[in-house]
């Protein structure tokens, strides 16, 4: 079995280990339940600095930049192989630069199931 495959579903703690062991590996692929739940993670950890930040300081401090820093390229390298998932290229993320429809297709494309075959990126 070739570990390029997505799994069909991990939990959430999986999910956050793969995203973390694989911090900046944008080869392979990532199953919705990887992506999702990576999302989750990251959005979580940005709400808990933010109300942390706010309620001791008062203001953003320095270890909201550092986590953003942080939790930024397993974001980017998840989100590629989840496109490839779908067998799209990981450049297709630059559609988040377009608002609104660039977030809606790329929502859409979350969503989808992957391929179950080989891509073109395994």
């Amino acid at each position: 079995e070739s570990t390029n495959y997505a799994a069909p579903h991990q939990s959430f703690i999986d999910a956050i280990t793969i995203c973390l062991s694989k911090y900046a590996v944008f080869s392979g692929r990532a199953s919705r339940s990887e992506f999702w739940y990576w999302t989750l993670f990251s959005t979580l950890i940005h709400l808990a600095v933010g109300f942390l930040e706010g309620f001791f300081a008062g203001r953003q401090t320095a270890i909201g930049w550092i986590v953003a820093l942080v939790i930024f390229l397993p974001g980017i390298a998840v989100q590629a192989r989840r496109l490839h998932d779908i067998d799209r290229s990981g450049w297709w993320q630059l559609l988040l630069l377009v608002p609104i429809i660039g977030w809606i297709i790329l929502i859409f494309w979350n969503c989808r199931r992957g391929v179950i075959n080989s891509t073109r990126f395994d």
